[in-house]
């Protein structure tokens, strides 16, 4: 049997995450909700949750050095996968009602609110993959499940050569927004794979077989 690679889930304050390891588990990963910063340095994958303000995400992030421990592995080529806020928080910025708050500044870019005439966006949405995306092989039909009133809207990284152009899955709410992004070891989802149902899960299958790869 082949080994299940390690996947930590960040232990940072964010809410009820035990869905998110509960997923990873069905979708053939050793999962763990940890705060320990050895074991999520050592991990093979590391998953950022994200539940609530963007400001109070932030700031439970830095509180706990979780910013840290997210830079370095990315600076390692390590990979991480955000979820909801937790991919809103990759961004430079955060506009959310009225306050203004610096993000990690992975991609740049801000999150604002949705364009849309009713607000959270709560629900299935189809989604539009790039043609050469890993997370939704085989699931380029699929709807996911979406609890949200912000996003990214636009992007703005450009990258040149040997830098892989990051794969952008877009959904319309309203208005336009990203959906997902795939750019090096770095990947995140607007929407919660773990209440996604079967596609969810595949979704994340999709995203241990390149830890597995790796």
């Amino acid at each position: 049997m082949t080994e299940r690679p390690l996947v930590a889930v960040l232990d940072y304050g964010s809410g009820n995450v035990h869905s998110a390891v509960k997923a990873l588990i069905a979708a053939g990963a050793d999962a763990r909700l940890t705060a320990d910063r050895a074991l999520v340095a050592e991990a093979d994958g590391l998953l950022v949750p994200g539940v609530g303000a963007y400001a109070a995400v932030i700031e439970a992030l830095r509180e706990s050095r979780g910013d840290e421990l997210i830079d370095r592995r990315l600076a390692g080529g390590r990979p991480v996968l955000g979820i909801c806020v937790g991919m809103q928080v990759l961004f430079g910025r955060g506009v959310e009602r009225g306050i203004d708050t610096e993000g990690l500044g992975q991609w740049p870019g801000v999150v604002t609110e949705l364009d849309a005439p009713v607000l959270p966006h709560i629900g299935w949405n189809t989604v539009s993959p790039d043609p050469d995306s890993v997370l939704f092989a085989g699931l380029e039909d699929e709807r996911f499940y979406f609890v949200h009133s912000y996003a990214a809207q636009d992007w703005t990284l450009e990258t040149q050569p040997p830098f892989p152009t990051p794969r952008l899955t877009w959904t319309t709410y309203g208005s336009p927004f990203l959906a997902a992004v795939e750019n090096g070891p770095l990947s995140a989802t607007q929407f919660h794979p773990e209440k996604s149902g079967a596609a969810g899960i595949r979704l994340l299958a999709n995203w241990i077989g390149t830890l597995r790869a790796g």
